[in-house]
């Protein structure tokens, strides 16, 4: 009986959807009582998932529970979650433990196991995982011109604006915001101030073509070719079938004019004659 409960996919979601809502009801300031209430129920659904990882592991066998991605996905999502366990089983406040208190937060991911109960989901992957394989030149074009030009922006603007070119990583970062439409005005603005009109103005003509060009077009085309990929193998799939549908409208129309003895354009040109 109890194995039957483990093994049933809607009761695991169940406990999932259960435990999501008491992850986001703790981020809350709630009383000692009721955030000592919320952490044994988490904990309690984390010792449930474990059980259920024992059950599926003796049900399936080693190998044969592997054999899933999801289930794999599965393992290592609970055992992320089994630091906050063990603190809260031996009160790591008070013992030599204290150190997994920073993996506690690993719990949240949990939640994720949601996932797989998601109608289509494995399609979903199976089409994004195809995109990214179509994509990978573009993307990582993409990337490289991100890092060219966010290197250059540092040592054009490291003294004007250190707040965005501070450093490489912080002007990438910069450049990135710009190229999602976020900030391309306001760092300009902060840049130009004390300049002259002619550096103000060759300022803003080299950021408005970083829009342009990695903004507006650059994303653009990788958003593009992203989601043409995606839908690609649908396309093929509606193209396999058009074309075994006309091979039988095809067959249907010989057996039809053989049928009837309609005769072919052939024999009846040579009747004519």
């Amino acid at each position: 009986m109890i194995k039957k409960l483990f093994l049933n996919d809607r009761i695991i979601l169940s406990l999932i959807l259960f435990n999501a809502i008491l992850l986001f009801i703790s981020g809350f300031s709630l009383s000692e009582f009721s955030t000592f209430f919320i952490h044994t129920l988490d904990n309690v659904i984390t010792g449930l998932f474990l059980i259920e990882l024992g059950i599926k592991l003796n049900e399936f066998g080693l190998k044969g529970y592997f054999a899933s991605n999801w289930n794999k996905l599965d393992f290592v999502l609970v055992v992320l979650s089994i630091p906050a366990f063990v603190t809260f089983i031996f009160h790591a406040h008070d013992s030599d433990i204290s150190f997994l208190l920073v993996f506690r937060l690993m719990r949240v991911f949990k939640s994720f196991r949601f996932l797989k109960f998601i109608p289509g989901v494995d399609q979903l992957f199976k089409d994004i995982k195809r995109a990214l394989k179509a994509s990978v030149i573009v993307l990582i074009g993409f990337a490289i011109y991100i890092f060219i030009i966010g290197v250059f922006s540092f040592y054009l603007f490291e003294s004007s604006a250190p707040q965005y070119f501070k450093n490489p990583l912080i002007s990438l970062y910069s450049i990135f915001k710009i190229f999602t439409v976020e900030g391309w005005f306001e760092i300009p603005e902060e840049i130009t101030q004390g300049y002259s009109p002619t550096a103000a103005f060759f300022t803003y003509f080299y950021f408005i073509f970083i829009l342009l060009t990695g903004g507006i077009f650059g994303l653009s085309l990788v958003n593009s070719i992203f989601v043409d990929a995606m839908v690609s193998d649908n396309n093929d799939e509606l193209e396999k079938k058009i074309d075994n549908l006309e091979k039988k409208i095809d067959v249907l129309l010989k057996q039809n004019e053989s049928h009837n003895g309609i005769p072919k354009p052939k024999e009846i040109i040579i009747q004519n004659d």
